[in-house]
This record gives C-alpha cells, structure tokens and sequence, in this order.
C-alpha cells in the first residue's frame, strides 16, 4: 500500500489549490454563513466544470471513473481555504446512490451531479445522536404502493439547498436477520416536509427536518426493505473519511499560519519561533496533521480496492478528532490573544475544525469500534456501540 500521492494526484491536488485560493477568500466565507443558500453557485459550477463532482463516479453516468483517494485531495484542499459549497454532503450521497442505487436512480441523479445542476444530502441522525440502528425512529409505514414518512432528523447539511435526500427510516422492528431500516431517497421540497435552521458553531447550513405524512414512491426506496443498515454504514465510513480529509487540509492551513506567525512575531528582541517551548508546539502540530492525513488516505485506499476499512475510518476520525483539535487551540495559543477573536481570521478555522470533530461519531465512539474490532467482540464493531462491560 502507498498512500503517498502519485505525479498525476500530485497535478490534481495542485490545480485543486490554484483555483480555489484563487476564488475562496475568507470574505467569502463570512459572506456565506449569512447567505440564504450558504454557497455561490458560480464557484460549484467552476467545481464542476473542473470535473471534481463526476471525479469518482462512472464514466456512463458522466464522471470520470476515478479512485475516491482523488477526491479525497479535492477535499483536503475544500478544507484548507474552508470552501462553502456542499461538496462532502454531495458526495457522500452519490457514492451512496452509485453503490446502492437501483439503474433508474443512477440515471437520474448522477449525470445531474457530476454537471452541477443537483445538490444531494443524507439524514441519519436523530435526537438520539448515535449513529446506530436503535437510534433510528423515524416512521417508513406502507401505503399502497409507497411509503409515508413520519418523525424528525436532526443535524441535516446543506437540506435547505439539496434536490435530494437519502433517508435513513424505521420500517421494521430489528430481528436476528436485519435491523429493520431502509434507506429512501426523498425531496426535500415535497408535501410533508419542513426544515428549520440550526444555530452551529461552524455557522454553517443545518437542518432538523420535520417529516409529517410525507408520502414517497416506491421507487424511492434505495436497496431492498429492512436491509438499509449495511448501507447506511458504509455510507457513514465514506463520509467520515472524506469529513476527515476536510480536517486534515483545515489543520494544515491552521498549522501553516502559526508556523508563519511564529517566524515574524517579535517577542524579547527575537521572532517567538526561536524560543523552544513554541518549536515544539509547531512540530506536534506538523506530526499531528501528517498522521491524520496518512489514516485517512489508508481507509480511503481501502475502499477503492474492496477491502474492509471500517476499523481503519475510526481510527483516522479518533485521531483527527483530538489532533486537528490540538492544532487549531495550538495556533490560537502561538497567536495569543487575537487569536481568540472572532473578528480575526484564524478563528474561521478553529470554528470549522472543531465543529467537524463532534460530526460522525466521537473520539469515544471511534476508540469503542476499534476496541471491538481488536477483541472480536461478535456484532459490535460499529458506531455508538459500548463494548459490554464484562470485557
């Protein structure tokens, strides 16, 4: 395995930084969290015009049949300049759909995506935040030959502005051969339905969707009925390794205006990076956005050859939970007070980071996955999931 980028992810990562230093200013991204959309849509068609949103879907559906590793990079680099477009929610629903979806599905949502002309989504959590089968409650009962949805989602990215949303609901009681979930594909602007903004710390556009007798077709449904768990899972490790990508490039930025800070800021007639206590916060910081970024480009490598990465997406979200966390109060540290201000740019990227670490599964929930991996404990490697206290 090599994890380490080729001469062809190399280019791409690097016109991925040209062009989007180029277009996202921190002005912009101010801008964004009081815009109604939360996104300019000139710069999601230059996105898609660069091929970024069809990189690693098929080329029959109007992408580019490229590795997910190569749109990892594309989310490192959204990540560093904080791009406020709906990339991670996005792709982390098409994935789902080009995996799991049924041909008519992929035809109608895909070349749609890979052109820019559809925004998608997903809505797995609920007021019961772990990400686990008994936390969902929301209602999929039969109706003739659809389904009715009733109940609430919480924590919903980017609903306000998605054509589409991939529903994770309750249509079974769990049994020994499945958790009693499916998976929908939904409209965000059908009857039924209603969405009110949640105030983040990353001021970004959140939902809790309110779902009251909203009726789907059955052609809505993604897999088969009762069995939508084992996607919904695989869905959530594909988004939590690209969410971690965004961190990582967070992180490094984060890093790189610390490191910069420290070589100019004058302190006792000398730069305050010449002082030993700060070399080394500047070095852990650099370890720790390294580590984090070779984790997660280990899961992402997994995925694209087939293997299972489950243990290894908790491993790089635990990690860059606590240090990408670590860099961003580290460079407001080395910043000291105008550090802290909101006023002051570097506070967009502590805001960013640290709301990414609660999304997805905390630190907590990741170290549980892997410990039940590591001791083989029978159906628990999986989110939310305490390991029994007998071991």
């Amino acid at each position: 395995m090599d994890i380490l980028p080729s001469e062809e992810e190399q280019m791409i990562k690097n016109v991925a930084r040209e062009l989007l230093e180029a277009e996202v200013s921190t002005a912009m991204v101010r801008e964004m969290e009081l815009d109604d959309l939360g996104y300019p849509p000139a710069l999601w068609k230059q996105m898609a015009d660069q091929g970024w949103l069809g990189m690693a879907l098929p080329e029959q559906y109007g992408g580019q049949g490229l590795p997910i590793t190569y749109l990892g990079l594309i989310l490192v680099e959204a990540g560093r300049v904080m791009a406020p477009v709906p990339l991670h929610s996005t792709m982390s629903a098409a994935l789902t759909i080009n995996s799991d979806g049924s041909e008519s599905q992929k035809q109608e949502i895909l070349p749609a995506v890979a052109d820019g002309g559809m925004v998608l989504t997903y809505a797995v959590h609920e007021r019961d935040a772990r990400l686990i089968p008994d936390a969902m409650q929301l209602q999929a009962t039969v109706d003739g030959d659809g389904w009715v949805l009733n109940g609430t989602k919480m924590f919903v990215d980017n609903f306000v502005v998605a054509q589409r949303c991939l529903v994770a609901a309750r249509t079974s009681s769990a049994s020994d051969s499945n958790q009693g979930i499916s998976l929908f594909l939904v409209d965000p602007n059908g009857t039924g339905v209603t969405q009110t903004a949640l105030t983040t710390l990353a001021k970004d556009k959140q939902s809790r969707v309110d779902f009251k007798d909203h009726r789907i077709e059955a052609s809505a449904l993604v897999g088969e009925v009762d069995q939508g768990w084992p996607i919904v899972e695989a869905m959530l490790d594909r988004a939590t390794a690209l969410l971690c990508c965004q961190m990582v490039g967070a992180a490094r930025k984060d890093a790189d205006m610390a490191t910069e800070y420290a070589k100019n800021r004058v302190a006792f007639g000398r730069p305050i990076g010449s002082f030993q206590s700060v070399q080394h916060m500047l070095a852990d910081m650099l370890l720790h956005v390294d580590g984090g970024e070779m984790l997660t480009f280990e899961a992402l490598w997994k995925m694209d050859h087939g293997l299972p990465a489950s243990v290894e997406v908790s491993q790089a979200k635990a990690f860059c939970n606590e240090k990408c966390e670590s860099v961003v109060r580290t460079s407001q540290v080395i910043h000291g007070g105008i550090g802290f201000m909101m006023e002051f740019d570097l506070h967009l990227w502590f805001r960013r980071v640290t709301a990414w670490t609660m999304r997805l599964g905390t630190t907590y929930d990741h170290r549980a996955r892997i410990a039940a991996a590591l001791l083989d404990v029978p159906g628990k490697v999986r989110l939310g999931i305490p390991l029994p206290t007998a071991v």
